[in-house]
């Protein structure tokens, strides 16, 4: 079966067991998940015309809106977690953020904090928010429509003013890595360490289709987020040995170097350092041995973020030369090819996680939404690695 049939059928099947096609009254709606599955129906239509899953891809906009931009069924309060009236909210339903979608509720202000439950407890992640704001990017793209991109720029300034904060005697902003539902209250006050850059990348690309692709002059908001992000992004380590988060410096490289193609401005040595610290983690995590361990002791989401990042980096070199502006052009590039010889990891990771029996472990069970999708955008990922 070919790639693209294989990222048919998962997404397909996501839309039934999740409530999107056939719809129900109770979709299982998550932030994350959903984001990647919209990219990867606006890829379907745009790789085959096919009409169906550009308004999958719309449909599920709305019931992510309409599920985690309100309140959960088992919470006292009601209504937009914006607090905005019925009407209002459908008018900007990110205005308030989105919840992540987690099965349980959020930790309440009388509770005291459990690590471990707290991953399964609500709240609002940035990194999950910068994901949507991807999303909606790319649904103004395709579809020309103004409003998603309305809806992007506010989801991301209500993102930005909640997680942000200045340290009292502090000169520079750090960032929260978990909200409550109504960005009143850090959940986690620690800095998730790839966020600021998530959302300087994040920033940027809206402030490029605004001012590009519907001429939206001056977004000043915009302006002062990025330089923000910006600030914070100065210094920070990027090396990490989770593939997820390797996967990420590259798809956010990617991001940036395409940013840089469409004349968008990106600081000089940042994409260098991004691509540095994905070296460092690739050599250290190819080392682990943990592709070699069976399915049972792995999470394919994470290794599939890899890949997702590795198929970005197999682009680069495109980007890099039809970019001769590119602030130190051929250093990037020579970190690209360097880069590209961890390649094959790619086509490892999604030959292991085709094979059905490696499907059957509860490790892939317990979190097969995310993992479908996820080995659909590996499979087919120019919708998700687009900006």
């Amino acid at each position: 079966m070919a790639h693209g049939d294989y990222a048919r059928n998962y997404m397909e099947d996501f839309a039934r067991v999740t409530g999107l096609q056939p719809v129900s009254e109770t979709p299982r709606r998550y932030l994350w998940t959903d984001a990647f599955a919209v990219c990867n129906y606006l890829e379907l239509f745009r790789a085959g015309g096919d009409e169906k899953y550009r308004n999958l891809a719309l449909r599920l906009v709305d019931q992510v809106h309409h599920t985690l931009g309100r309140h959960r069924g088992d919470d006292p309060r009601s209504g937009w977690i914006s607090g905005l009236s019925e009407e209002e909210g459908e008018m900007h339903p990110t205005i308030g953020g989105l919840r992540i979608g987690k099965t349980l509720p959020e930790r309440g202000t009388d509770e005291q904090y459990d690590d471990v439950r707290e991953w399964d407890q609500d709240g609002q992640y940035y990194h999950y928010l910068t994901k949507w704001v991807h999303a909606l990017n790319r649904v103004s793209r395709v579809t020309g429509d103004p409003k998603f991109l309305r809806w992007a720029i506010e989801l991301g300034h209500v993102a930005h003013a909640a997680f942000t904060y200045l340290p009292r005697g502090n000169e520079r902003k750090r960032m929260y890595w978990k909200m409550s539902i109504d960005l009143s209250r850090p959940l986690v006050p620690s800095m998730g360490q790839h966020d600021p850059l998530d959302g300087f990348v994040t920033y940027a690309e809206l402030l490029l289709t605004a001012t590009q692709d519907f001429g939206y002059p001056g977004q000043p908001g915009l302006v002062e987020d990025i330089a923000d992000m910006r600030a914070i992004c100065q210094g920070l380590e990027m090396t990490t040995t989770d593939p997820l988060g390797i996967g990420g410096l590259l798809s956010d490289a990617s991001r940036l170097i395409q940013i840089a193609g469409r004349g968008g401005q990106v600081p000089a040595g940042l994409i260098v350092t991004i691509l540095e610290g994905a070296r460092r983690g690739l050599d250290a995590y190819t080392r682990s041995g943990s592709l070699d361990l069976p399915a049972r002791h792995r999470l394919a989401f994470r290794e599939l973020g890899l890949s997702i990042g590795l198929a970005a980096a197999e682009t680069m070199p495109v980007w890099i030369e039809n970019t001769p502006s590119l602030t130190n052009r051929e250093v990037v590039l020579g970190r690209v090819n360097v880069i590209l010889h961890y390649l094959p990891l790619r086509e490892h990771i999604e030959r292991f996680w085709l094979v059905p029996a490696n499907q059957e472990p509860a490790s892939w069970t317990d979190h097969r939404d995310i993992n479908r999708v996820m080995l659909a955008t590996s499979l087919a990922p120019e919708g998700f690695l687009g900006i």
